[in-house]
């Protein structure tokens, strides 16, 4: 069954990125040793250039949604709750709404992640053919980060409620039941019990993938185009977020080789009489860049890292949602074929074509809708993370310089007071 309708463009650079290449990033903050503001160096792109803020106004007119609001939903107040099987985390979430169909204005319940989990689960099984934001892992590698480490649990509790923030603003999955029951029943076991069962979901799982392995003959071009732009786009994701990672374990590796290197000089110093205010100089100089570096890190852990994982995540979702449609375009076909071969149940195929067809239509209107809505939030993203990025290296780069330059300063010596110093011939 060809579907009408013009492809997206999906024009996106693939990225030819190595795991040798060697790539370098120093970063961030700042402070001088004396408490006053650290100089900006007066040569400095700072001081002649500022990256233009967007006008509040603007932004609304350009995404409505944020206009028209009315969900407001807040991840907080991470909580350990320790049973005589289990340890795990519970989230406060808080919601506010201006919407008729909540009992009250603002609710807040307890969740944990496996709520969260079963929320997305319901969102896909009533949804098929949306793109349902992602969830952060629920396993994390050993010896990378402890589960239930400070980090840890703020590193989730930010990605949960990004979780939610997205759902808030989707035009469709904010308004579903699933969703309200997540954010209003204090007690959720009653809805989980409701849906398929465990040997219906398998049955679903063994008829996808033997439609998988047929494959579909007349998919439409803009589909085969969506499939192309999210096979290209899988790579380029990863690859900058692989690359994003190794730059961040280099900076790492240079704050600590920093933290060593400062207290050299300052021994030093007390060896060489003559140096002995140089040497310290530079000792309290790298203090300072080790500092900004620290920051850097941490922004770019915090900004940058997330966003692009969850695109990394993204993209497997994004696989996911086509082989869906693919799977009931397959369908459809296997259906329409019988329908002209069979000489009995002319009459059952039928309907059965004609509700097939009338799903396939209805999944290939909401992954086009979805598509778009998807698009402009990917682009939103990555623009605010980038650009942040971009002004937080400026920052840092101006300050390391800033440092560096006070350092000659203080070296500067007067000639005058320098030939008083020279010993009389």
């Amino acid at each position: 069954m060809a579907v009408q309708g013009s492809a997206a463009d999906l024009s996106v650079p693939v990225l030819d990125l190595e795991e040798d290449d060697d790539l370098e990033v120093f970063s961030k903050n700042t402070s001088v040793a004396d408490g006053s503001p650290l100089p900006t160096s007066p040569s400095s792109m700072t001081n002649q250039y500022h990256l233009d803020r967007e006008d509040p106004e603007e932004s609304l007119e350009q995404n409505p949604e944020e206009r028209e609001r009315d969900l407001f939903i807040t991840v907080d107040n991470p909580e350990s709750q320790v049973t005589a099987i289990e340890t795990f985390i519970m989230y406060r979430v808080l919601t506010r709404t201006t919407r008729g169909d909540f009992d009250s204005s603002e609710v807040e319940v307890r969740r944990r992640y496996q709520e969260f989990s079963w929320l997305r689960s319901k969102l896909e099984e009533s949804h098929p053919t949306l793109i349902i934001p992602p969830l952060p892992e629920k396993f994390v590698v050993k010896g990378m980060v402890e589960r239930f480490s400070e980090d840890f649990i703020e590193t989730r509790k930010k990605a949960l409620h990004r979780f939610l923030q997205k759902l808030s603003v989707h035009p469709v999955l904010s308004h579903s039941p699933h969703l309200k029951a997540f954010l209003t029943a204090q007690d959720l076991t009653p809805h989980k019990k409701q849906g398929p069962g465990l040997l219906s979901r398998m049955g679903d799982t063994m008829r996808s993938m033997a439609q998988s392995m047929r494959g579909v003959r007349g998919r439409a071009e803009e589909f085969s185009s969506l499939q192309d732009y999210t096979d290209r786009f899988n790579s380029t994701i990863c690859s900058v977020d692989r690359v994003t990672q190794r730059v961040i374990r280099e900076q790492k590796e240079y704050l600590d080789e920093l933290r060593q290197y400062s207290p050299t000089y300052s021994q030093w110093a007390e060896l060489e009489e003559g140096l002995s205010e140089t040497l310290k100089g530079v000792a309290r100089s790298l203090d300072l860049i080790g500092q900004e570096t620290e920051g850097q890190v941490q922004e770019l852990s915090e900004v940058l890292v997330p966003v692009l994982h969850e695109y990394v995540l993204c993209a497997d979702t994004l696989k996911m949602v086509l082989r869906r449609r693919d799977n009931i375009q397959a369908d459809f076909e296997v259906k329409n074929e019988a329908l002209a071969t069979r000489k009995v149940e002319q009459e059952t195929l039928q309907e059965e074509v004609d509700s097939l067809a009338d799903r396939l239509e209805q999944a290939n209107v909401a992954l086009r809708a979805d598509w778009r809505h998807w698009r402009s939030s990917l682009r939103s993203d990555i623009q605010t993370s980038l650009l942040s990025t971009a002004e937080r290296n400026v920052q840092y780069y101006e300050k390391c310089l800033a440092i560096w330059e006070s350092f000659l300063l203080s070296q500067k010596v007067d000639p005058a007071q320098h030939q008083n110093q020279e010993p009389s011939s």
